[in-house]
């Protein structure tokens, strides 16, 4: 996205219709499941006896499903209607949060975030959709109330998990069921039914052709590799902080604070002043230089590179979706499909093997060192020019898909 299409967010809130605000609420709802369980790792590896790899595997099982959904629900949207698409994913949501409030091992657990990626697929991929057609102001406005909600859903995640955590680790998981369920009667009953819309036809692998073009290819791979060092720090710092939950809930409130503020505010500034490539590699490189800082084995210096490490993470997260939308001919929507099955699949690769990084090399801050490599990586990815153009087309009639997560 480009710097020039950012308006203010005042301006992208002011006006906007009621099932605008509905499925952006339901939106900081989903996106809070990404932190939720960060606070109560502790707890939950003391209350079902599971050991530091194994409780990793909530992320990794929520997120690789998500992302193998996502290459679906264009399909899905396509056929059955955005409004239906939508419920769906929150029904999934709210039925195995609730499940996650009961579970008795860590397996059932493990399987319950997946079926919570599989609706968080669902809404996600299609929310974005649903806020940019319903809202006023045009679609650059609608992207930043979509940015906003990732960031405020990021931030109070993890502040949630702590407070309803420090009671139980089954709370957070109750109370976003609650919320949730909540948003899927809000969505039922307040978004315009699509029932009778013509809807272009999608076919499942535009996403995987759309990544035949270079550019599209080595950004989709860089912000793969730059995830994968996101969620090293997302997964691996509560088990070195060693904390409790209000505490750690606490550290990543700011962090998620951080992660909004930049995504609106600072991104479009920087991409305007460096351009949306260059500042990408620039922002990368310097999330580099936070995972070496985290290296110090020091609490408070690990505290102050994390909550620091949300500002580049609000840059790059807007940053290279901007890249990734404008670097090839794709139509946005399918070009976002693919880039984002790579994106998450990084993080789902790293939360499944970060724990077992720190056993392999018998270190507790070798997790933020391989995380700082996969970034250098991705910043030399990211540095090649094109120097010629990729005739590589995707279909024009495939259908919107998701934006974001």
């Amino acid at each position: 996205m480009s710097a020039g299409n950012h308006g203010s967010l005042l301006a992208a809130i002011k006006g906007q219709p009621k099932q605008v605000w509905i499925t952006a609420f339901a939106a900081v709802i989903a996106f809070m499941g990404i932190g939720l369980v960060d606070p109560i790792l502790l707890s939950i590896a003391e209350g079902l006896h599971a050991t530091p790899s194994e409780v990793t595997l909530l992320f990794s099982s929520y997120l690789g499903v998500q992302v193998v959904a996502m290459l679906f629900t264009g399909a899905m949207s396509a056929r059955f209607g955005a409004k239906r698409t939508v419920l769906t994913g929150l029904t999934l949501i709210v039925v195995a949060t609730a499940l996650c409030a009961a579970a008795g091992s860590i397996e059932q657990l493990v399987g319950l975030r997946a079926v919570w990626g599989l609706g968080n697929a669902f809404f996600i991929a299609t929310a974005l959709s649903v806020i940019v057609g319903a809202a006023t102001g045009g679609q650059a406005g609608a992207i930043l109330l979509y940015e906003a909600a990732l960031g405020v859903g990021l931030s109070v995640g993890p502040l949630l998990g702590a407070l309803l955590g420090n009671i139980s680790w089954r709370g957070p998981f109750l109370g976003t069921a609650v919320l949730m369920a909540g948003a899927l009667v809000l969505c039922s009953v307040f978004l315009s039914s699509d029932k009778h819309e013509r809807r272009p036809r999608v076919r499942l692998l535009d996403p995987i052709r759309a990544l035949g073009h270079g550019g599209l290819l080595r950004t989709s791979i860089g912000s793969a590799l730059y995830t994968a060092a996101f969620f090293a720090v997302l997964a691996w710092s509560p088990f070195v902080l060693e904390w409790s939950a209000i505490a750690v809930g606490l550290v990543f409130c700011g962090w998620g604070l951080c992660v909004a503020v930049a995504g609106v505010v600072l991104a479009p500034k920087l991409a305007a002043r460096l351009g949306e490539r260059h500042a990408t590699v620039v922002a990368v490189l310097a999330y580099a230089v936070l995972l070496a800082v985290m290296m110090v084995p020091s609490k408070p210096v690990l505290v102050v590179a994390i909550i620091a490490s949300g500002l580049v993470s609000g840059l790059l997260n807007t940053l290279f979706t901007g890249t990734a939308m404008s670097v090839s001919d794709a139509p946005r929507p399918v070009a976002s499909a693919g880039y984002n099955f790579l994106r998450w699949m990084g993080g789902a690769v790293a939360a499944t093997v970060v724990g077992h990084v720190a056993e392999w090399f018998g270190s507790p801050q070798a997790p933020f060192l391989a995380a700082a490599v996969l970034c250098v990586l991705a910043g030399a990815l990211l540095a090649i020019r094109q120097r010629t153009p990729d005739e590589h087309r995707v279909p024009a009639t495939a259908a919107l898909v998701g934006e974001e997560f």
